[in-house]
């Protein structure tokens, strides 16, 4: 049994940082893919940033030099640091595990799609304002 608790939403202004925070309890294997989703009311879930054990890391464009995953395999977190946030980043962030690494041959995009992951996280609010 995995269990995912983020942590560390929070409401700012545009152009501020948050750091949200993914404990990870329970055993995923050596071999594993997080990330982080989101959802904004009235829209679909959409991929924001994951990765895999073997360190391979995907963003959505819209976050691209903006958001960093990044992972603490001693505590067993995963991050995402987020900077220069903006109002339309607003939206409910949820964490996601599943075992086994992404295909190498995989599409940066496709990493990103919701179905390669199993366990879900119930959620962190971020509000961004102008």
């Amino acid at each position: 049994q995995i269990q995912l608790v983020e942590s560390g939403g929070a409401s700012v202004q545009a152009g501020g940082s948050l750091t949200l925070s993914c404990a990870v309890f329970g055993y995923i294997s050596s071999y594993y893919r997080m990330g982080w989703f989101r959802q904004a009311p009235g829209k679909e879930r959409e991929g924001v940033a994951v990765v895999d054990s073997a360190e391979r890391a995907s963003y959505a464009d819209s976050v691209k030099g903006r958001f960093t995953i990044s992972q603490d395999n001693v505590k067993n977190t995963l991050y995402l640091q987020m900077n220069n946030l903006k109002p339309e980043d607003t939206a409910m962030y949820y964490c996601a595990a599943s075992f086994g690494t992404f295909r190498a041959s995989m599409p940066a995009q496709g990493r990103l799609s919701s179905g390669l992951f199993g366990y879900w996280g119930q959620g962190t609010q971020v509000t961004v304002s102008s």
